[in-house]
């Protein structure tokens, strides 16, 4: 089929800069075509901010980028790569990439190409979609002349994902684009053409040659779009998802016994994890975490969340279907599930990990009586992460009856208000017992052993359960007495 080709005047103030007019001048005076490329042009057209200019160059990128870092002058920084052709400029809030055109071919082993020189049409031959090979002129004489040979324009009007030219071919040469392709129409909002979709699903195998950290790339790129459960239903749809994360597949399917049924996990764990990013760009909801300024975190979070439910699943002939400690084993699986994504091992994990472990105890607290024993210990093991932990519980009510929907959430509301007024009272959140280890070392005259510990646990007990105040004072009173019922001192 003949590519669409569509060459056209852009007029626009963002195209119309000082550095841009700089780039193209500097191009002229050595004689050299360029032109900026891909995901500038595409956010261009679609009024999107994009700060990386990438820009392509018939002949040396490297040589176009020395000359401009030289003209930008001081404070312009110049990272070059030879080994790529490539070449980076920086000063202040501008970014250029410069790279020379190429062609690429490819072995089926591996997802690296054989790159050669090539022309302006070779270089947007080898672009992964339409909407990122089109092309702006930034020499003098055409300057800001949109060449636009696949009809990228069209695709962005449409709302489509398509490749420039064979799916199949452009798949298997770099099976990476697979996930680019899923990830740009989550982001975008977008629709994969059907010859699209189909390769994928053809050339799902092909994944096996990407590392697993490319991989994580994409997957948190669609973890942070507006709605990343579209991401994830095209993984399953295409085929991917049991390829990149096998325990996601196992939370599908009803199973019903007796005439009674339980949800379907997995449609659930994405309504909620929507859920909680509607949350996190809702203007009400301003709490920033200081693990997860991003908000990422709490979303793997809410992925994972009933991730256990599995491995718990049991009928009961009275309740029906039960997964008790569902987020206990949950909680278990968040290490491994991390380590094989090549997701951080740090306390990125280990947050993910305790808003697993933790997300059921809230609702636990609204279905038994409200005690202050109870809400202390909350406020205790979650920490500063008590705000995103109930984030999640909120996110995690899908029910579609409405009266119940709202008395969970208003239910959520008097725990809130509970927390407030003993965090103000105990200061419990976080805190360490009164009385350190070495201090009881030195009053009841003990070496380092086991009884340390149990004492230091038995005053924290006590300051949770509402025994003694959260003051030194009584904590090193409770302390002597516990010493004395033992025959310490």
């Amino acid at each position: 089929m003949q590519p669409f080709f569509r060459s056209m005047r852009i007029a626009n103030e963002k195209i119309d800069s000082p550095v841009l007019h700089l780039v193209g001048e500097t191009a002229d005076q050595l004689g050299l075509e360029c032109y900026v490329i891909g995901g500038w042009v595409r956010d261009l057209l679609l009024h999107r901010e994009s700060t990386d200019i990438d820009v392509v160059v018939v002949g040396s990128g490297i040589r176009l980028a020395e000359a401009v870092a030289k003209r930008l002058g001081k404070g312009a920084h110049l990272s070059v790569f030879k080994t790529y052709g490539t070449a980076q400029v920086k000063r202040g809030e501008i970014d250029l990439e410069f790279v020379g055109a190429r062609r690429e071919s490819y072995r089926h082993d591996s997802r690296n190409p054989i790159v050669e020189d090539g022309t302006l049409q070779e270089d947007q031959d080898r672009r992964d979609f339409t909407i990122n090979a089109m092309a702006i002129c930034l020499n003098s004489d055409r300057y800001g002349e949109l060449l636009d040979p696949f009809d990228g324009q069209g695709d962005l009007e449409r709302s489509l994902i398509r490749t420039p030219l064979d799916p199949d071919i452009t798949f298997s040469d770099d099976p990476l684009r697979m996930m680019r392709a899923i990830r740009f129409a989550t982001q975008l909002g977008f629709f994969l053409d059907g010859e699209t979709f189909d390769a994928i699903a053809r050339n799902a195998q092909r994944m096996h040659i990407i590392t697993r950290e490319r991989i994580a790339d994409e997957l948190n790129k669609i973890m942070l779009s507006r709605r990343p459960s579209e991401g994830w239903l095209l993984l399953d749809k295409t085929g991917l998802l049991p390829l990149i994360f096998p325990e996601l597949v196992t939370l599908k399917g009803v199973e019903t016994k007796d005439g009674r049924g339980h949800k379907d996990v997995f449609l659930h764990t994405l309504h909620v994890l929507d859920n909680v990013a509607t949350l996190q760009n809702s203007p009400i909801t301003n709490h920033q975490s200081q693990i997860d300024p991003t908000g990422l975190w709490l979303r793997w979070a809410a992925l994972l969340h009933d991730i256990g439910k599995p491995k718990s699943k049991a009928w009961d002939p009275q309740a029906g279907w039960t997964f008790r400690n569902h987020n206990y084993l949950g909680a278990k699986m968040v290490p491994k599930i991390f380590a094989r994504l090549k997701l951080p091992l740090n306390e990125k994990m280990e947050y993910v990990r305790k808003m697993v472990d933790l997300h059921m105890r809230p609702i636990n607290l609204i279905e038994d009586t409200v005690t202050d024993s109870a809400v202390r210990r909350l406020l205790f093991e979650a920490g500063d992460d008590i705000e995103d932990l109930m984030l999640l519980c909120d996110a995690d009510i899908t029910s579609r009856n409405e009266e119940k929907k709202a008395r969970f959430h208003h239910n959520y509301q008097l725990v809130r208000q509970k927390m407030v007024e003993l965090e103000e009272r105990d200061r419990v959140r976080n805190f360490q017992p009164p009385v350190k280890g070495d201090e009881i070392m030195q009053l009841l005259h003990l070496e380092p052993c086991s009884t340390v510990g149990e004492l230091k646990a038995a005053i924290k007990d006590a300051i949770l359960d509402g025994v003694i105040p959260n003051e030194y004072e009584a904590a090193k009173t409770y302390l002597m007495q516990l010493a004395h019922s033992r025959g310490l001192c």
